[in-house]
């Protein structure tokens, strides 16, 4: 790759000292990201669906309000994308799948009704895979080398924001959706604990599912989710999201854990030199970093979590067998043969299969949030190396699932790098304290500055 051609992330919050001044504003920012696309989006192919028109007007509107010192919020004005799981009022929503070619809801989901609510300029759907599980019918592309995977399923939403189309693109995650993506594209990723942002209109209705962001700076990735939260709570029933205006101050942590996971033992040596060098970072920075092998409750964790892909399919195939009833009369040859096999294992599943996966997970979440106690948050890879040369795969989720399973906040930070690509270092945090993560991460990746 020539470096006219390297990737670049678009931050939005440091550009809108320049709004205020008149030195700049959302439209001509906008027309920036248009520039990017034009040059990007024939080879990463990571948009279903464009309104560059509704954006446009989007922006010229932001612009009046970014004049007369009268901003919706601080992301008024920017460019996002929402993956094509995710209701929108003014483009179909298609779920990556044939089957639903030209589906229109004309309606916004709820996390979508927030963004505009805030401003946002809303760019076009981004390419999900075959309903957000693993089969990628668009051959979106890496920004990094075209020639291997984004990851998934929120693919095109990772690599617009990788390429810097886009400052921020909303993700769903059920087993590694968001941060996998995010970190294969060398973008910040964020699922928030589980039930944080308001999924209403998002058609992942798995239990352990989220709306998550992936986003040019942790700083956006929590304005983002913030501005959805103040708007929209959290899942019905649940307050969702809170914490500060703005991005929590990084704060030093106590101590931190290393989990192995199931990932180590297919980790690339590389990638195992490089989380190997990050924690000797922490450590030279005078944090403690427990692991299996030096704590007992870490190492009462990690059996725990190794089955973590296992159990999270069994729940997440019964609860799509209301889905699978429902296509009886769509022509269900169109669908991927992984996703054929999906539906017939999820039919298989009985009521007490279900009951009994969900009672092992609450006593999973039970032994992991005690381990609050002694530690502030506990760090692991992302990815297992870097991302797998072909369109036809997304990747391994091995390191990710765990956190989706815990139900807990999970970001990844672009700082680590394997065979000259991003590969992203992630900190789990713990339940409804969101917050806290991301100040921790702060403080992580203030150590690569």
């Amino acid at each position: 790759m020539t470096e006219a051609a390297k990737p670049t992330l678009r931050p939005f919050l440091s550009a809108t000292a320049a709004f205020r001044s008149g030195a700049d504003d959302p439209r001509k920012y906008l027309e920036r990201c248009l520039a990017a696309l034009e040059q990007w989006e024939p080879r990463i192919k990571a948009f279903v669906t464009l309104n560059i028109e509704g954006a446009r007007a989007a922006a010229d509107k932001s612009r009046e309000r970014w004049k007369a010192s009268k901003p919706l919020s601080a992301i008024d004005g920017m460019p996002l994308g929402i993956k094509d799981i995710i209701e929108t009022a003014d483009m179909p929503t298609q779920f990556g799948s044939p089957l639903f070619d030209g589906w229109h809801s004309h309606k916004d989901a709820a996390s979508v009704a927030a963004l505009r609510a805030a401003g946002g300029v809303i760019l076009g759907k981004t390419v999900t895979t075959e309903f957000a599980m693993a089969h990628p019918f668009a051959a979106t592309a890496n920004p990094y080398d075209n020639t291997r995977t984004p990851g998934g399923s929120s693919s095109g939403s990772a690599a617009a924001v990788g390429a810097g189309v886009i400052s921020a693109g909303l993700g769903t995650q059920v087993i590694g959706s968001v941060l996998r993506p995010a970190a294969y594209c060398g973008a910040y990723g964020y699922k928030p604990t589980v039930h944080g942002l308001n999924r209403t209109g998002s058609h992942d209705p798995q239990s352990q599912s989220c709306t998550g962001i992936i986003a040019a700076t942790l700083a956006d990735t929590w304005q983002v989710a913030w501005e959805i939260a103040q708007r929209a709570g959290g899942d019905p029933g649940w307050p969702g999201l809170s914490g500060p205006n703005a991005l929590p101050p990084a704060r030093k942590p106590r101590r931190l854990a290393f989990l192995e996971t199931a990932g180590w033992a297919l980790a690339t040596d590389e990638a195992k030199r490089q989380l190997g060098g990050a924690i000797d970072r922490i450590k030279a920075a005078g944090v403690e970093v427990l692991t299996r092998h030096t704590h007992a409750m870490v190492d009462a964790i990690e059996p725990d979590i190794a089955d973590a892909m296992n159990l999270s399919m069994k729940f997440s195939d019964f609860e799509m067998r209301w889905f699978v009833r429902t296509l009886a009369d769509r022509d269900v040859s169109k669908l991927s043969d992984p996703v054929k096999e999906r539906f017939a294992q999820a039919e298989k599943l009985t009521i007490d299969d279900y009951r009994a996966v969900l009672a092992e997970r609450d006593e999973i979440r039970e032994a992991y949030s005690e381990l609050a106690n002694d530690v502030d948050a506990c760090i692991t890879l992302t990815a297992t190396g870097a991302p797998p040369v072909g369109l036809k795969t997304t990747g391994n989720p091995v390191f990710v699932v765990p956190g989706s399973l815990l139900g807990t906040a999970a970001l990844t930070l672009p700082v680590l790098q394997a065979e000259g690509l991003p590969l992203g270092l992630q900190v789990l945090g713990f339940a409804d304290r969101d917050a806290d993560a991301f100040a921790v991460a702060g403080w992580i990746e203030s150590l690569w500055r």
